[in-house]
């Protein structure tokens, strides 16, 4: 048994798929599986080290943004597009896979279209709920798409069955015990964690947010923030002992550069603030969590948007734009989550509503089903 994955660009399209490999390789210990990507993004870092086979071919994404550089790169990929196919090609013929399975980026689009163009059994997963320009095309030619929301489906013209299968969610995630969490972080029983955060780099809006929402209750005991500002976002605990927030001093404030005990964080909170990344939102969903979602506007489609109103359609989070994004408007909606818990509690339950907790099993299923 043979199968190709095709993924690349950020962990929200890549670790996915590393889930279902994994699921693979627990029932099939014998089973090859090769993974494609490029040698510059997370990909070939992420897949060695999942113990997974890796090969690369030289691909990049469009740039929407007009400028000189821009340009230049847009025309850069359009040569990568022509003349990628051909590597491409022999990988396939090298490998001779089963199945080939695209989980986004651009990496996806020729490895996926060739495979089909080749009469290879071929399948796609699309994470956000607004699908993307590679994911629309290629749900034209594929034997299976699967989506992690059904919202999805309105925006795609899929040649063959589209299924609902959610998003995996690490296993550590579900594995996870709110009292124990709290108990290492050392959370009171009668405090609130507000955990908030804008990604590994960091996002300047949820920054700026957080520390005007910090500097206004940080004197409420009762309330504990754990914020993660990001690699670009190191100037917050000046910024807040500007505001009278010593960081190092205050008991009930925690700033980091990075979470990297999600799982521990995210189980103990209360309320969390945060971007609508398809990874961060099946993780709330998962765990059942109250949630305040400031949508990055800097995506393809706007899909973080698409993403965050899935849930708030559900009454299962709550969505601020930052175009709409005002100190006043989140501490409003802020002490309206805090101070009702009967409202918190809804949310969470419709959260937890929305979570598939077997979605790598599902989507595995599916995979194979392909296999002749």
């Amino acid at each position: 048994m043979k199968i190709l994955f095709a993924a690349g660009g950020t962990g929200g399209h890549i670790n996915p798929a590393l889930a279902v490999a994994g699921v693979v390789r627990e029932r099939y210990p014998d089973a090859e599986i090769l993974f494609v990507g490029t040698k510059d993004k997370m990909e070939s870092r992420l897949v060695p080290a999942a113990g997974f086979d890796f090969t690369t071919i030289k691909i990049s994404g469009f740039q929407r943004k007009i400028s000189i550089v821009n340009i230049f790169r847009n025309l850069l990929t359009i040569w990568y597009l022509l003349t990628c196919n051909g590597r491409v090609k022999k990988i396939l013929k090298s490998f001779n896979p089963d199945v080939v399975v695209g989980f986004g980026g651009y990496v996806s689009g020729p490895v996926v279209r060739m495979a089909a163009k080749m009469g290879i059994p071929t399948a796609i997963h699309e994470q956000n709920a607004y699908p993307g320009i590679t994911n629309k095309a290629l749900a034209k030619v594929v034997d299976r798409v699967m989506l992690t929301a059904a919202e999805a489906e309105k925006y795609l013209e899929a040649k063959n069955p589209v299924t609902v299968t959610g998003l995996p969610v690490r296993g550590e995630m579900l594995r996870a015990d709110r009292a124990i969490s709290r108990a290492k972080l050392g959370i009171k029983d009668n405090q609130k964690l507000i955990l908030s955060m804008g990604g590994s780099l960091g996002a300047m809006t949820i920054n700026n947010a957080m520390v005007d929402l910090i500097s206004e209750h940080s004197g409420n005991k009762d309330l504990y923030f754990l914020h993660a500002m990001g690699q670009y976002g190191l100037w917050v605990p000046e910024k807040l002992k500007e505001k009278g927030v010593d960081t190092e001093n205050c008991s009930n404030v925690e700033i980091r550069e990075y979470i990297s005990d999600m799982d521990v964080c995210m189980s103990a909170a209360d309320l969390v603030i945060c971007r609508a990344g398809a990874s961060s939102l099946s993780e709330l969903q998962a765990l059942g969590k109250a949630s305040i979602l400031i949508p990055s506007p800097n995506v393809s489609e706007n899909h973080q948007y698409h993403n965050a109103m899935a849930l708030v359609n559900k009454n299962a989070a709550r969505v601020i734009e930052e175009k709409e994004l005002t100190k006043e408007k989140m501490n409003e909606l802020f002490l309206s989550l805090v101070n009702d818990d009967e409202l918190r509690n809804d949310i969470e339950i419709n959260a937890k509503a929305m979570a598939v907790s077997d979605a790598k099993e599902q989507i595995a299923d599916i995979v194979l089903s392909l296999i002749k």
